[in-house]
């Protein structure tokens, strides 16, 4: 009798084939990966060592078999899940809790919003002398909270994009402080205006924000009153920086040249910092921007009247010396002292309401009449540009102006034209000035090569 089992006994391989492939495959998912890792490194090496090992050419023939190498196709994808490198995935990222600090905020608030308790609080204010830092928190700033298990594992305070600090704990089960500060890519940016109206509508037209406006105002603050000496058809240029940050604008950085025609005659001006880290304005020679006095002593919006010897008084109505200039600007409008000096007078009287008088060298005095608060003391002394008060309408006053006069000698003088006949700005010091042609020339070339690249643009659109 003849028995038929190779289509049995096939099956029946098969089928435990499969078994032992799924056992295997069981076993493997049992295994921590960095186990089979090791595994897989440890078959191939004593592969390598049978496969290598002298042996005499008899020995090798008597010994010689055959070895199956070939991978089982069904383990593939566990195995090379096995051996995947440590990711990402593997090793879980932190979660950051964002807190933006508000108006009227305190530590104590924040926190709780966290879900932390003032204890939490408390023992990390006492964990790091640099958490000081924090009590000087403002509106606009962020904390972020690093919380596991509801207890905080790290902290950082980011005061702006660019600078945080760290505080992460310890296995003290204190904080560890670290300083945070990420640098922006600097660009170069170019602008041009003429004006019609004003400087701002000008700046603007041609997307410069309000502070760049101001700052380059303020370069040139000694030169032009922004108010009285702005005619239609001057024009400026500059070239400044642009600070950004994973390619998104965050803000500008320094000027580092500008030209400005007023009137048909012409300022220019360039930021050289010096030997010592000390960065100021100068004309392209060397003399500094900088000068005894400001031709205007506040950020004016409009000025009211003009130096007139014969001006109409506009509560006597009677024709009387107005000796000086009216800015006219809204009340608490913060007026500067135009040059440094003495105040030698700080008090109200009925006509001239609040007022100060500072005593400079030279025999100069400067007054500023119908302050709304006075900001300094008779015999402080003060800098240029330092804050002595605020516009107001006391005394003989219809509306918030400021009447600042000039005195040379104990007579009113313009201070429109007198700033012509004082002496003249510092220059750059001799020991610099080979420095300071080095660092400044291809700033200023950049500057007019701009200008010129402008004008054959405007040129080929029209």
């Amino acid at each position: 009798m003849r028995v038929n089992s190779g289509p049995k006994s096939i099956r029946g391989m098969t089928t435990n084939k499969y078994n032992q492939n799924q056992s295997l495959k069981q076993l493997l998912q049992t295994f921590p990966r960095q186990h089979l890792m090791f595994a897989v490194a440890l078959t191939a090496i004593l592969l390598a060592t049978v496969l290598l090992s002298p042996s005499d050419e008899d020995a090798a023939k008597r010994n010689s078999q055959s070895l199956d190498l070939s991978f089982n196709s069904e383990l593939e994808p566990l195995l090379s899940d096995v051996t995947q490198p440590m990711t990402q995935d593997v090793i879980p990222s932190i979660h950051w809790h964002k807190e933006k600090v508000r108006s009227g905020d305190n530590l104590s608030l924040i926190f709780q919003r966290a879900g932390l308790s003032d204890r939490d609080l408390y023992a990390f204010m006492n964990s790091n002398k640099a958490t000081k830092a924090l009590k000087r928190i403002h509106p606009g700033h962020e904390l972020e909270f690093h919380i596991e298990d509801r207890q905080l594992l790290g902290l950082r305070y980011r005061q702006d994009r660019l600078n945080s600090e760290l505080f992460s704990r310890n296995n003290q089960q204190k904080f560890d402080h670290k300083i945070e500060t990420r640098i922006p890519d600097i660009h170069t940016a170019y602008r041009q205006a003429t004006i019609n109206t004003s400087l701002f509508l000008a700046g603007q037209k041609v997307q410069m924000d309000a502070d760049l406006i101001m700052e380059l105002a303020n370069i040139f603050g000694w030169d032009i009153d922004f108010g009285l000496d702005i005619r239609k058809g001057d024009h400026f240029k500059v070239l400044y920086e642009e600070r950004f940050l994973d390619g998104e604008k965050i803000g500008n950085g320094n000027i580092l040249a500008a030209e400005f025609t007023n009137q048909k005659t012409t300022f220019t001006a360039v930021r050289y910092e010096d030997s010592k880290g000390n960065a100021h304005f100068y004309t392209p020679d060397g003399k500094s921007m900088r000068k005894a006095f400001l031709r205007a002593p506040l950020d004016f919006r409009r000025i009211s009247s003009n130096f007139n010897p014969r001006r109409l008084h506009p509560i006597k109505k009677t024709v009387r010396a107005h000796r000086g200039t009216d800015y006219a600007a809204s009340r608490g409008t913060p007026v500067w002292a135009s040059g440094s000096g003495k105040v030698i007078t700080s008090t109200y009287n009925r006509a001239s309401g609040n007022y100060v008088v500072i005593q400079h060298g030279n025999n100069i005095q400067t007054k500023y009449l119908h302050l709304h608060k006075r900001k300094v003391k008779v015999g402080q002394r003060v800098k240029q540009k330092q804050l002595i008060g605020t516009v107001g309408s006391t005394g003989y006053s219809t509306a918030p102006h400021l009447h600042y006069e000039f005195l040379l000698n104990g007579v009113h003088r313009n201070p429109r034209t007198i700033l012509q006949k004082l002496p003249k700005a510092k220059a750059i010091a001799g020991s610099e000035q080979a420095r300071f042609d080095t660092h400044t020339q291809p700033i200023l070339a950049s500057l007019e090569r701009h200008h010129q690249q402008m004008l054959l643009a405007n040129a080929d659109g029209t």
